[in-house]
């Protein structure tokens, strides 16, 4: 029996574009087909793109998505089976994966286990399945999962395994990023397959939608958990993998586990096992009848700084392209943050559709107008300069009746970030301009930032990213291009708004370097007040931070979307009320 051709097209879908998603299946299928793919799995919910959210809810859209699924089965007849993910039911939405083959629809996988966590919310939007899916392609059996039914160790995978006799696990996956998940999302496949006694080919997501990333970085495990074939990060690709019969044959005949395994309740009964035949169209010349598989070269993974950054990129060209915007825009200070955010924008689109704007009040420094000049030479992005001073006086001048003789306070200090708000937002009605915000997750969470002022954007690429991140990521860019792309004196400078002669961040917060390390515990683990004091820290300043991110929470509910990369992002990922009287003990 001559080796079946496996291909795993990791593609970046847009929602709801489904000609448009249909169209790049399709392409992809062709490129498959070239070299002699027998199957193409592609990620999960890829015709509808991930997550569909209450897309779900409308007749239209589901309907639609099965007209383009018919579409492309018709486009794609005589080629490669294909494994997509859709929207599958009619008075139930089901997340799940047509098996085409033949200018049809062969059979349909539906997901079982839908995740609920985190930034999940499928029992919302779609019914469970109850079976797994066997499909039978030139006498090898191919078991066809969605995403976290290869999570759940007894789940579908098992059964397929055990009462289908699959040799090979299709898993349609959509498993957004967050810094280091890619080891833990490997090891497990590993144990899965080592387990299972099974060859995996898993089909990962890549691209931006909203405050999610996807990184790609799909994989082909060998039933000995051994990883073959791997997907680039953060960007399309397409592999390929011979999956020999002869090969599984002997590693389960060695393996008497699974002669031994009793059922559970039942399990037996959930199997549905449909035969495909063989592959459809004509063989191409060379071995078995096909081409010699794609010479690859080596694909280098990215960790740490690297890949936060390839992460953030990402989103912001995928949040700016798939929405429509002609470029971005900032407001440009002279400050690390806005800094590390130009350099991420002039990366995603290019220098030369980023705008940097200084925005000059009368407590702005020579020295931070210099360092914005600097970083826009640097990185090659066009510099406008708009002064605020005048603006800033004719407002505090039509204020002056009601403010009397009270003292300049923070209200004087916000209406400077207000009025900076609002001529970015202007630049962006006039010339489609997405703005980005340059907040960062220590400001927001500590609620240390200007509801309508610094606030003010369409997008924030640092609302999970900590202080003390963002001078890791700008070292990191500096050291990729081999010099200071950011100045050391952006780099040197104590943190400040600029809002008031004299004012640094540490006047009105702990020190990032130890506000970060409680803000993760706080909020991110969720651990209580008295364990982050057992391990250290003040008590008094982590009951004061405790108190800022409850009181902060009104802001962050009408912040900018912003693309999650830590395990705990302060958007979807973090629900807590507005209106909130409990404070722990």
């Amino acid at each position: 029996m001559p080796p079946l051709r496996i291909a795993v097209a990791q593609i970046n879908a847009t929602v709801g574009d489904l000609p448009g998603n249909a169209a790049k299946i399709a392409a992809y299928a062709a490129r498959a087909a070239g070299w002699g793919a027998d199957v193409v799995v592609f990620p999960e919910l890829a015709l509808a793109g991930y997550p569909p959210e209450d897309l779900v809810f409308r007749p239209a859209f589901v309907e639609a998505n099965r007209r383009w699924l018919e579409w492309l089965a018709a486009e794609t007849a005589g080629g490669p089976v294909l494994v997509v993910g859709f929207v599958d039911g009619e008075r139930e939405p089901y997340n799940a994966a047509a098996v085409i083959g033949g200018g049809r629809v062969r059979a349909a996988a539906r997901k079982r286990f839908l995740p609920n966590y985190s930034v999940f919310d499928e029992q919302r939007h779609f019914r469970p399945g109850t079976e797994a899916l066997v499909i039978r392609l030139a006498g090898v059996a191919l078991g066809v999962t969605i995403c976290e039914d290869i999570w759940v160790p007894e789940g579908p995978g098992r059964e397929q395994a055990l009462f289908g006799g699959a040799e090979v696990i299709l898993n349609l996956s959509a498993s957004p990023f967050q810094a280091g998940k890619a080891g833990e999302r490997e090891s497990m496949l590993r144990s899965r397959a080592a387990d299972y006694g099974v060859a995996i080919a898993y089909a990962n997501l890549v691209g931006g939608q909203d405050e999610l990333v996807f990184d790609g970085r799909s994989l082909v495990v060998t039933a000995g958990g051994e990883v073959v074939a791997r997907g680039r990060p953060f960007e399309e690709d397409l592999i390929l993998w011979d999956f020999d019969p002869r090969e599984s044959f002997s590693r389960r005949m060695q393996d008497a586990r699974w002669r031994h395994v009793p059922p559970g309740a039942g399990e037996g009964t959930r199997v549905r096992v449909v035969d495909l035949g063989e592959p459809a169209g004509e063989p191409a010349p060379g071995s078995h009848g096909k081409p010699s598989l794609p010479a690859r070269d080596g694909v280098a993974d990215l960790a740490g700084e690297a890949e936060v950054y390839a992460a953030l990129v990402l989103a912001v060209r995928d949040y700016v392209r798939k929405n429509g915007f002609s470029g971005a825009v900032l407001g440009l200070s002279g400050g690390i943050d806005s800094a590390l955010v130009a350099a991420i924008a002039a990366d995603a689109l290019g220098p030369e559709r980023v705008v940097g704007v200084r925005m000059p009040s009368p407590f702005t420094s020579e020295a931070s107008l210099r360092d914005a000049a600097e970083v826009a030479a640097n990185l090659g992005i066009r510099l406008e300069t708009i002064p605020i001073a005048d603006i800033f006086a004719s407002y505090r001048q039509a204020l002056a009746p009601l403010f009397g003789d009270r003292p300049f306070d923070v209200a004087e200090e916000n209406l400077q970030a207000r009025i900076r708000g609002t001529l970015l937002m202007a630049l962006s009605n006039k010339f489609g301009w997405l703005v980005l915000a340059t907040g960062n997750k220590s400001e927001l969470g500590a609620g240390y930032t200007t509801l309508y002022g610094d606030m003010a954007g369409g997008f924030s690429p640092l609302k999970d990213v900590p202080k003390t991140l963002v001078y890791r990521l700008v070292e990191y860019r500096n050291r990729r291009d081999g010099r200071p792309v950011i100045p050391r004196s952006v780099l040197e400078k104590p943190p400040s708004a600029e809002l008031r002669p004299g004012q640094k961040d540490e006047d009105s917060l702990p020190p990032y370097t130890v506000l970060d390390p409680i803000l993760e515990l706080y909020v991110e683990r969720d651990l209580p007040v008295d364990l982050i004091v057992a391990r250290g820290f003040p008590e008094e300043t982590v009951r004061r931070v405790a108190r800022l991110v409850r009181s902060s929470e009104y802001k962050r509910r009408q912040a900018a979307p912003g693309p999650k990369i830590t395990a705990r992002a302060l958007g979807r990922d973090r629900r807590y009320p507005i209106t909130n009287r409990f404070e722990e003990p």
